[in-house]
């Protein structure tokens, strides 16, 4: 069965939960109600073996509701299937964990709360994952400004000498290969 069949498939199966399909170069992609979007997911993987959950990441469509919108991707490696599975996020609602599904889950949904603020109703940690606890911004959202913002925090990088600098290894940054780059033990002087 072709991606094309899984998603006429999926059609027959959860009814009015699949608002719309669409195809663009061959690649299937299914709009489907916040509220099934876990229960198709789980039968995708236990029924049509999409085994491999590729990415899940979030939209912001700013000025339009509801605004944001979650995007799951998955593969099965059987079959060789691609299929983008789509749910607008009502405003107040928080989106299913997934994490029982797929365990790689954990981090995509700890990164879209971490980036955009969404939240996954039933996650084992959500708690940020590449800003610092406490940052008060979703730095992905549109209303963000690309400057950034002005932050309590120190600027690390700067405030005192770099962790290696003066230790036991060097690197040669002008050698004429990467063995000479490699960084190695300084020399006695």
């Amino acid at each position: 069965m072709n991606a094309a069949q899984m998603v006429t498939a999926l059609k027959e199966k959860f009814g009015d939960a699949v608002l719309s399909t669409t195809e663009f170069r061959g690649e299937q992609t299914l709009h489907v109600t916040l509220a099934s979007a876990k229960p198709l997911l789980k039968y995708c993987r236990d029924e049509l073996s999409f085994d491999y959950l590729v990415d899940i990441s979030t939209l912001d469509h700013m000025g339009e509701e509801p605004r944001f919108e979650v995007v799951y991707e998955i593969y099965g490696y059987g079959h060789h299937e691609h299929l983008r599975v789509r749910a607008k996020i009502p405003d107040g609602e928080d989106v299913p964990t997934v994490c029982d599904v797929w365990p790689t889950a954990n981090w995509h949904e700890r990164e879209a709360w971490d980036m955009m603020g969404v939240k996954f109703a039933g996650h084992p940690d959500l708690r940020r994952i590449l800003m610092w606890e406490g940052y008060p911004f979703f730095p992905l959202r549109k209303e963000f400004p690309l400057a950034g913002k002005p932050s309590d925090m120190p600027e690390v990088g700067f405030t005192n000498v770099a962790p290696m600098a003066d230790g036991p290894f060097v690197t040669s940054a002008g050698g004429k290969d990467t063995v000479a780059r490699e960084p190695r033990a300084k020399k006695a002087e």
